[in-house]
């Protein structure tokens, strides 16, 4: 897979890459990531990428040039997928979303910042938008950084134990069990007997009446 970030800010971007499992799917050479600075695509004095909106409001929006030079230089080079826009009125990110995503090969991601961008980038290049939550973020790079981290980690060879992805938590619309560690008790609490016993038929079965019973006390939507 190869990931391509368009930012204003790819400073901001680069380190959540330079650490565990995000660096090593690099090393392996199981994901690419690329980070392209927009300032590198104006002609603009000062390098500017953003002005104010037509009809009077606060807030300055990325003008469409910079991004239309951008993705039109990326999509010169290779074929894309998907070109998805980072914004607080997309698709809710969500793990369905995330699975999906992890089997493309190419993909561009647009970071919005400051007001937004132009709604003729939106109309002409995006494929699809996708939020991180009912809420507003500075800029789209944080959310990018979220969606990168929920998609590479399901490529097959990044995790170490490759069913690992497939128990976590939202797989199946279900939360996950409570899991233990040693020691088998601590200040008087008890790792449940039934994950001492070493009757793995039991076991997955209590793993998965402990799914349900915490979805439904937790997130009863899911099972709806």
């Amino acid at each position: 897979m190869r990931i391509d970030i368009i930012t204003v800010l790819p400073e901001l971007l680069k380190s959540p890459f330079e650490a565990s499992i995000l660096k090593r799917a690099i090393e392996k050479g199981l994901v690419e990531v690329h980070f392209h600075n927009l300032r590198d695509y104006t002609d603009k004095s000062y390098n500017q990428v953003d002005d104010y909106q037509f009809g009077g409001g606060a807030g300055m929006v990325l003008m469409v040039e910079p991004i239309d030079k951008c993705i039109s230089s990326l999509k010169s080079q290779r074929s894309y997928d998907e070109v998805i826009y980072m914004t607080p009125d997309g698709d809710t990110l969500n793990q369905k979303l995330a699975n999906r995503l992890s089997l493309k090969g190419n993909i561009i991601i647009l970071c919005g910042h400051y007001k937004g961008v132009d709604q003729r980038v939106r109309d002409l290049f995006i494929t699809k938008e996708i939020s991180v939550g009912d809420y507003v973020l500075s800029g789209g790079e944080l959310g990018a950084a979220i969606l990168c981290d929920a998609v590479i980690r399901l490529i097959p060879g990044v995790l170490s134990n490759e069913t690992s992805a497939l128990t976590d938590t939202f797989q199946d619309n279900l939360l996950a069990p409570p899991i233990y560690t040693r020691p088998a008790e601590y200040k008087g609490h008890k790792v449940p007997e039934i994950l001492l016993s070493g009757n793995f038929p039991k076991i997955e079965e209590w793993r998965e009446n402990q799914a349900i019973k915490r979805t439904e006390e937790l997130r009863p939507d899911l099972l709806e």
